[in-house]
């Protein structure tokens, strides 16, 4: 058998791979929010804080090596999916945005660990809507295998429209 055979099993290893990754991304910035707007809380901080360490370090920065590993392996086995309509490399420079979001991630967090609080509740809540109008887009590439301006552009409009309606949002509720 030749690595190409396990092609498949390779790609259930990096949806599986994918989907944890994605679970941090989704999760992580709600403790920022229940983080910043429960400072005075010191007791419900310091778990807070242990969630956050171990969402982080635990779960998302190892599926997101996987999910990167296992995407470069996949391409490097069928480099024929870098040809086309450029719907791959549309997908690669979103999958690019998710790890500096992760990156990003990481260092709002050890800026909420030391106490540094720069960012409100509201602002999380917002950049929470990030990695879901990402995943949208690289969903939509992969399923269709194709790049449509049309769709990035109606995607990218309607999350700074959610985003503005989270800001406004929470602007009514004070």
């Amino acid at each position: 058998m030749e690595i190409l055979d396990y092609y498949l099993w390779i790609v259930v290893f990096h949806i599986m791979a994918v989907m944890s990754w994605m679970a941090m991304l989704f999760y992580q910035p709600r403790l920022y929010v229940y983080h910043t707007e429960h400072k005075d809380k010191q007791e419900f901080v310091e778990v807070v804080k242990i969630q956050e360490y171990k969402m982080y370090k635990y779960i998302g920065l190892p599926a997101m090596w996987a999910t990167i590993v296992s995407g470069i392996l996949m391409l490097y086995l069928r480099p024929d999916l870098l040809k086309g309509d450029g719907w791959m490399h549309a997908k690669i420079f979103f999958v690019v945005l998710l790890v500096a979001y992760s990156f990003s991630l990481e260092y709002f967090r050890k800026q909420l660990e030391k106490g540094e609080y720069t960012k409100s509740g509201k602002f999380f809540r917002a950049y929470n809507e990030v990695p879901t109008f990402l995943a949208i887009l690289i969903v939509g590439y992969v399923v269709t295998k194709t790049f449509s301006l049309a769709f990035t552009l109606i995607t990218i409009a309607l999350s700074a429209f959610v985003i503005y309606k989270v800001f406004k949002q929470e602007e009514k509720t004070k």
